[in-house]
């Protein structure tokens, strides 16, 4: 069982005097997670950008934790990205995630900050996980080759916060949000992730006037997405009223075909020519979807915004603000 421990105090009352760094805080998950938390009532959030704290050496994060004294670390910054990036990157993508994650959690019990919240990925489970993933079949198998770099980097951050639980009584708790979409989100299809690149994809060509676009893989996996909104609402309900050691699954409960996903954001994006599968290219994990009833269980938390409804948001944005993307 977990330690559960809810809180009783008023969200805007247990924020109100916190001190919080929040790492990738100007990214696009951890901005969203900032804005929650200042309408929660935390007033004292600091973000430590890139080019003046790397957190992939020890100084970059002695300097975060001296510059800001803070209470809570909530850490999601990663380098991350789809089957492309990761298979061009694949060292990067361990070594940088590993490093920004290990040292940071070391250096956070080491100065006394009462709480880190490691935030993970759906990439730690294994390629043939039953459906739906639940957080005991973590270790039953190899992940994905294709990410299986950056899935593990982001896993040894579970083991870390539980040796240190283990050993010293820290309070450090482990999340894995699955694949994520919204409004903010990277659009650049050399590096971005499905959703926004199908929607960048087809809204150019619906405007180009092509009769087809390219689509990776057969379109047989499927996949689960969590509204970018509701997975900052359960990164911080975690962080106020969680306190256990099990690793917890942040998903929305609906599985969808790669297929579907295409067809249904050429038909909001009105792209009405033909999809060509691309079966040369790599379909990565065959299915992917959660067994969300342990955040329900533990700290009262599940999604909230359907999957067409996030959808039609972020299109809108992506339409909207295009010139910034």
């Amino acid at each position: 069982m977990s330690n559960l421990k809810p809180s009783n105090l008023h969200p805007s009352t247990y924020w109100q005097n916190k001190k919080v760094i929040v790492t990738g805080g100007s990214g696009f998950l951890g901005s969203f997670v900032v804005e929650k938390l200042q309408q929660r009532g935390a007033a004292d959030i600091f973000v430590p950008r890139s080019s003046q704290y790397d957190l992939r050496s020890s100084d970059g994060i002695a300097k975060t934790l001296n510059d800001f004294k803070a209470d809570m670390v909530i850490h999601l910054a990663a380098l991350a990205g789809g089957i492309g990036a990761n298979m061009r990157r694949p060292a990067e993508f361990f070594y940088d995630n590993l490093m920004m994650g290990v040292p940071l959690l070391h250096q956070a019990w080491k100065n006394g900050i009462e709480k880190f919240v490691a935030v993970g990925s759906i990439c730690s489970y294994p390629k043939f996980t039953p459906i739906p993933f639940k957080e005991e079949e973590l270790w039953n198998g190899y992940p994905e080759e294709t990410n299986a770099p950056y899935g593990l980097a982001k896993k040894m951050l579970l083991v870390q916060s539980q040796a240190y639980r283990q050993q010293y009584g820290y309070n450090s708790i482990y999340l894995m949000p699955v694949n994520l979409f919204g409004p903010r989100d990277n659009f650049d299809l050399a590096t971005s992730h499905v959703i926004p690149a199908l929607i960048r994809k087809t809204v150019e060509a619906t405007e180009r006037g092509d009769t087809e676009i390219p689509a990776w893989g057969d379109g047989s996996p499927t996949r689960e997405f969590l509204y970018v909104e509701d997975a900052a609402d359960g990164i911080i309900t975690a962080a106020e009223n969680y306190n256990g050691a099990e690793p917890v699954n942040l998903g929305s409960g609906y599985e969808i075909s790669i297929k579907d996903l295409v067809e249904m954001t050429a038909r909001m994006t009105g792209f009405t020519g033909k999809i060509v599968w691309q079966t040369d290219k790599p379909n990565g994990q065959p299915r992917r979807a959660l067994d969300v009833n342990r955040a329900k269980e533990y700290f009262g938390w599940s999604a909230q915004v359907p999957f067409e409804e996030g959808m039609r948001r972020t299109i809108e944005w992506f339409k909207t603000n295009r010139s910034k993307v």
